[in-house]
């Protein structure tokens, strides 16, 4: 893959991002359409997936990104739907799928069929989390469909290695992929446990916010690679990178609440916008490999009607199974209900959202790419044509079909988080009211050491305190006021009038700088220093009010 032709992907994604963005559409269902027709202009240079790319420098950071903003308590208590959808039904689908194909295509062997399953079987719950998230899904149903895309990979992933050398000759029984499976999870999570608790360790010393956010920014790659590439008992066991990432992303993203303020603001800045730049490039090199696909149908064994056709069904059971395992287990008896015991079944609603949130992505791509071209014997691997046709039928069919109408689904149901608005409104009204006791307490404590160490009157102090005072009231005040008003109520609030005419004042200030430095009175490194405060002030302007009419 040409770098300079690269750049020009990356361009032209980042342009469709913004597009829909600003337009308030799905940048992944964009990016793919535009990509599919680019693909049919002749000429376009050809851009096929790499394996290793995309499993060893893409996949790591977007785990990890979605792991370090997951809450562990939240993941915690929504692991019982979280193992039946990441893992259980991963196993269900790949098993389902397998035995269809082979019912279709007599000639492919059941273990090749088997890798096809595993490979289609994890969706990527990108587009639905940022479909989610647009639409105002319960924060319940998004841990669920967070959780699932966290741990979904590395299953499938895992039961992709079992199947591959099932065909290769070099599996044993079922006891040993089951085997293999539960080495893959405990060494996985107990590298990523390890690299979490030691960076968590090393940050906390440094009390430096840039080389803090440098040690998180490798965390992903390497403990990925280290959880890969470690073989404890022989070549057949080794760790599982993706569970590695996750569980360093979870550990680190509980530990970064108690972290300084500028490496948390740093951090959320820097993983945000990688998010977006790696998103947009997997969707456009998916839309882009359809001349390969094509390709690879042609030189398919069976015709190529057989293949269209078997590939159709493929798509509509990769689909159909979902629905009725999210069904039957919601509807379980109380005792192994999806969403647990401990809580209400939730409405009928929220399975019928969560069942249409199958849709794949570039794993499953990127692991038909990597399919191995010869079996150890030296023959050509059967069906691999036929894995990588039906994995990107599988995978732009559901992206199309689900992704488009999804939100039509959650609008219909009426599915929303209104009903959380009250319970968090009281929440935090109680998380502020203790923040200014506290406060208030502290300055308290803070009068008679003032008084013993600053060379001030009381009369002076005194005033000092109560400036303090009027500050965090104020502050206080304004933050209750606004979690009650709706969009329009907090728009016209005389507050919302202050934050407005502060921020034309900070306009006009930092105008007069940038005139200065252009009269030549002012250097550049002034001129940074003094804008940086200028920009921080701006910021916290809209952490209050202003940051809920968003």
């Amino acid at each position: 893959m040409e770098l300079l032709t690269l750049m020009g992907v990356l361009a032209v994604a980042l342009g469709l991002t913004a597009l829909a963005r600003r337009f308030n559409l799905s940048a992944p269902l964009l990016i793919v359409v535009v990509a599919l027709a680019v693909s049919f202009i002749p000429g376009v240079p050809r851009i096929e997936l790499e394996p290793e790319l995309i499993l060893t420098l893409v996949l790591p950071p977007l785990l990890y990104s979605t792991a370090l903003d997951s809450s562990f308590s939240q993941f915690r208590a929504a692991s019982r739907p979280i193992v039946a959808l990441g893992v259980v039904l991963v196993v269900v689908t790949a098993l389902v799928v397998a035995f269809v194909v082979h019912l279709l295509l007599p000639e492919l062997p059941m273990s090749s069929a088997l890798v096809l399953g595993a490979v289609v079987a994890p969706p990527d719950a990108v587009t639905a989390v940022a479909i989610g998230r647009r639409l105002g899904l319960p924060r319940r149903l998004m841990t669920v469909l967070t959780g699932e895309s966290l741990v979904n990979d590395a299953a499938a992933l895992t039961l992709y290695k079992i199947a591959i050398a099932a065909v290769l000759g070099t599996a044993g029984s079922i006891g040993h992929g089951f085997l293999v499976f539960l080495v893959a999870a405990v060494l996985g999570i107990a590298v990523g446990l390890v690299a979490g608790v030691l960076v968590g360790f090393v940050r906390r010393k440094l009390n430096d916010p840039l080389m803090e956010s440098v040690f998180g920014i490798i965390v992903p790659f390497a403990v990925y690679v280290v959880a890969e590439h470690l073989h404890p008992f022989s070549a057949d066991f080794s760790g599982s990178g993706v569970l590695a990432v996750v569980a360093a992303g979870l550990y680190l993203g509980n530990q970064s609440l108690h972290a300084g303020s500028a490496t948390r603001v740093q951090d959320t800045s820097f993983w945000a916008s990688l998010d977006v730049l790696l998103e947009t490039l997997v969707f456009a090199l998916m839309g882009l490999q359809l001349p390969f696909v094509l390709q690879n149908m042609d030189a398919a064994a069976a015709n190529n009607l057989t293949l269209a056709v078997a590939a159709v069904v493929v798509l509509l059971v990769t689909i159909a199974v979902r629905i009725p395992y999210v069904f039957l287990t919601g509807m379980l008896p109380q005792a192994v209900r999806l969403f647990g015991r401990e809580r209400a079944a939730p409405p009928w609603g929220y399975f019928a959202v969560l069942s249409w949130t199958g849709m794949r992505g570039v794993v499953t791509l990127a692991a038909a790419t990597g399919v191995p071209l010869v079996t150890g014997t030296g023959a050509p691997f059967p069906g691999r044509e036929e894995i990588q046709f039906f994995a990107f039928v599988v995978a732009i069919g559901t992206l199309l079909v689900q992704g488009t109408t999804l939100p039509v689904l959650i609008r219909k149901l009426g599915i929303s988080s209104d009903a959380e608005a009250e319970r968090d409104e009281a929440e935090e009204k109680h998380a502020r009211e203790e923040a200014m006791h506290a406060a208030m307490k502290r300055l308290d404590e803070l009068m008679p050491d003032m008084l013993s160490k600053v060379d001030i009157s009381k009369e002076r102090a005194d005033r000092l305190i109560s400036r303090l005072r009027g500050l965090v009231e104020s502050r206080y005040q304004g933050a209750i006021a606004a979690i009650s008003l709706s969009t329009e109520e907090r728009e016209a609030s005389p507050h919302a009038a202050f934050v407005q005419a502060r921020r034309e004042l900070l306009v006009a200030q930092r105008e007069a700088v940038l005139a200065c430095r252009e009269a030549g009175d002012l250097d550049d490194e002034v001129l940074r220093k003094v804008l940086r405060e200028l920009d921080l002030e701006e910021l916290a302007l809209s952490n209050t009010l202003m940051s809920r009419l968003g």
